[in-house]
């Protein structure tokens, strides 16, 4: 550890331990990503669906020897438990939760243990099990807004479209997989290529506005804030009014923060 290093404990999110014959086929048909060609040892990023292509689940999959933990967000597990116990029938998967904890390190080298975050490089690795922290999830939730990723308190449950959440550009749907719950509608706005809103960051001086503040654009709504710190939040916004400028929220200037990689995976 290095004082170049930061491990943050990250209290909201909570493990799903996944085993059994046949848990790949059976993560397969649920999940935006492709779990049939997961390692041992890697991390991939996706959601589990609404069947109307809405977020209902973000998730990171982690190879595991003969199995696979789903790294979720702790208010949902529980939640999520039930649904893919709903969704088993006669499939020989068993599930349950796990009490290792989550960290996320980001700094100039990997840390022992870490598995690389797939969604963005700059994010650093992902780590399970025990850890001595040098900060805190806060610091970890501002440094992902620093970098324009959204994250789960963004999308909620079943208001959010994966695409207009980005998780098209940060690796978390295989378009090339076979089915999965919500396919018909993700695969059609991605064919498509006409997506009409995205997350993306805001800056602004002072606090952020509520979550649910609306952006404009003169009178034009332009979208909505979400989440937020002092001088940076995350919002869901019309890409034609956001990159118009002029743009309001609760009567003051804010503006449009472009990261890099969206640029980049834009092309």
């Amino acid at each position: 550890m290095t004082a170049n290093l930061s491990i943050a404990h990250l209290p909201s999110r909570a493990l799903i331990a996944v085993n059994g014959a046949d848990w790949r086929s059976f993560l397969q048909g649920l999940l935006t990503q492709d779990v049939e060609t997961l390692a041992d040892g890697e991390v991939r990023f996706g959601a589990l669906l609404t069947p109307q292509g809405r977020l209902l689940y973000d998730l990171f999959v982690v190879g595991r020897g003969d199995g696979a933990l789903l790294d979720v967000a702790a208010e949902h597990r529980e939640a999520l438990l039930q649904k893919l116990t709903l969704y088993r029938l006669r499939a020989k998967v068993d599930l349950a939760g796990s009490e290792s904890q989550v960290y996320a390190v980001w700094g100039d080298r990997a840390p022992d243990g870490g598995l690389r975050d797939p969604r963005l490089d700059e994010l650093g690795w992902r780590a399970y099990g025990a850890m001595d922290p040098t900060t805190d999830e806060a610091a970890y939730d501002a440094y992902r807004l620093s970098l324009g990723v959204p994250g789960s308190a963004d999308w909620g449950s079943e208001k959010t479209y994966p695409i207009e959440a980005n998780f098209d550009l940060l690796n978390g749907i295989d378009f090339r997989k076979g089915c999965f719950v919500g396919q018909e509608t993700t695969s059609r706005m991605k064919r498509r290529g006409v997506i009409k809103s995205r997350m993306l960051p805001l800056v602004f001086e002072g606090a952020a506005p509520a979550p649910g503040t609306e952006v404009l654009a003169g009178d034009l709504r332009a979208g909505a804030v979400l989440s937020g710190i002092d001088g940076r939040a995350m919002a869901l916004v019309r890409l034609d009014r956001a990159e118009a400028g002029g743009l309001t929220a609760e009567g003051r200037a804010v503006e449009v923060a472009r990261p890099d990689w969206l640029d980049r995976a834009l092309g």
